[in-house]
């Protein structure tokens, strides 16, 4: 509980500053521009950019959640949003070189290329089921 409640405090910096960068994000960029870029005009980009974008990306699931359903109320599509929530969760790219050092270069990027994989089939799969 100690270590945990340590790694929390020291955490506690970066949330609180990536929930700020939510906000201004959401403020300075405009609706239309989210929803051009996001958007149903090419729906294969966007996902893949999306898709990108959320495995460089790192931010916790419980501020992921939010910030994607601001999008997607803002017109951002279901399939580039799914693609950017799923390899957000699933793909670390950032956390590469860790996953590299303690479970060794050959699980790490097999784990990493499926879980991309992955989240694009579940991102085309939410597509196609709403």
């Amino acid at each position: 509980m100690k270590m945990a409640k340590g790694m929390m405090r020291n955490m506690l910096g970066q949330i609180v500053g990536i929930l700020f960068l939510i906000g201004l994000i959401l403020t300075f960029i405009p609706p239309d521009t989210i929803r051009s870029i996001l958007g149903n005009s090419n729906l294969a980009l966007s996902t893949m950019a999306s898709a990108l974008m959320g495995s460089i990306t790192l931010i916790p699931a419980f501020v992921a959640f939010p910030l994607v359903g601001s999008l997607i109320d803002v017109g951002a599509s279901i399939v580039p949003s799914v693609a950017f929530l799923t390899t957000l969760t699933m793909v670390g790219f950032v956390t590469f070189p860790l996953e590299k050092q303690e479970f060794g270069l050959k699980f790490a990027l097999a784990r990493n290329v499926l879980s991309f994989i992955f989240a694009i089939i579940i991102a085309l799969t939410m597509g196609v089921m709403i």
